[in-house]
């Protein structure tokens, strides 16, 4: 059980054991996270709405906590400047989301509205043909999001795949908030209201099974390294108890012969 072959063995079980329970410890890191995200936003959802430019400002990043926070805004659609979010899909049917700029009444600051999703041919060869907001000065209520990052959030004719003030701003004539909010209300209504965004899954998800799977695997290849070692070590010694067996066999054997042989 010494040889080099069996110690390299219980090196590799060790590291596998290791990292199992270092990836169960992980998912329960990330349980914990999880919860502590959806106390914010369950408070933030049902919070009374604020007022747009005390949560949000130009040039400033969305803060954590204030991720999914009501707000409330009035002033008037730039339809002309509307962003469409390609590859949008609500229960297997393709569409888009509708981005548009809401001037802000007394400030002039543009604020980033989501006002929600339309069923449409997912084509990026045409701009689609999406309802309008309602015209005039209107009142908005919704939640505040976060900017999306990466490559996606790319701008070009009028489209991208994320929402981010970040690049749909450049492309604006004003100041643009941090940030974006997602539709919840309007008043007045439009002709024809597209679909208001979903609110997020305030379940704890998949962490803690996901937790104590990998524990599990970790116990197993102990266990199983250890039964190995125990059937190695079973299968070591019965090789000697059958030979001293055989050989007391072969000398009984011999004595007989010996007795019963004829005198020369």
């Amino acid at each position: 059980m010494l040889s080099r072959r069996w110690l390299l063995f219980a090196v590799v079980v060790a590291l596998l054991a290791y990292g199992c329970w270092w990836l169960g410890e992980w998912q329960f890191h990330r349980l914990e996270d999880r919860k502590e995200r959806n106390a914010i936003t369950e408070r933030n959802l049902v919070a009374d709405p604020a007022p747009v430019e005390d949560v949000l400002a130009v040039g400033r990043p969305v803060d954590p906590e204030d991720e999914w926070r009501r707000v409330r805004a009035e002033g008037t659609y730039d339809e002309d400047a509307s962003v469409v979010v390609r590859y949008q899909t609500r229960d297997g049917v393709s569409g888009v989301d509708v981005v548009t700029p809401l001037e802000l009444t007394g400030t002039g600051h543009l604020l980033l509205v989501d006002r929600g999703w339309a069923a449409t041919e997912n084509r990026g060869d045409a701009s689609p043909d999406v309802p309008g907001p309602p015209s005039g000065p209107v009142t908005v209520t919704g939640w505040v999001r976060a900017d999306a990052t990466g490559d996606s959030t790319a701008v070009d004719d009028r489209s991208t795949r994320a929402i981010s003030s970040r690049t749909i701003g450049p492309t604006l004539d004003g100041e643009v908030l941090g940030g974006f909010v997602d539709l919840a209300t309007e008043t007045p209504e439009a002709a024809e209201p597209l679909a208001v965004t979903e609110t997020p899954d305030l379940s704890n998800g998949p962490h803690f099974f996901y937790g104590l799977q990998w524990w599990f695997f970790a116990a197993l290849a102990v266990f199983g390294f250890g039964y190995l070692a125990y059937d190695e070590r079973r299968k070591l010694r019965r090789p000697a108890a059958g030979g001293h067996d055989r050989t007391d066999g072969r000398a009984e054997t011999a004595a007989v012969d010996a007795k019963g042989a004829p005198p020369s």
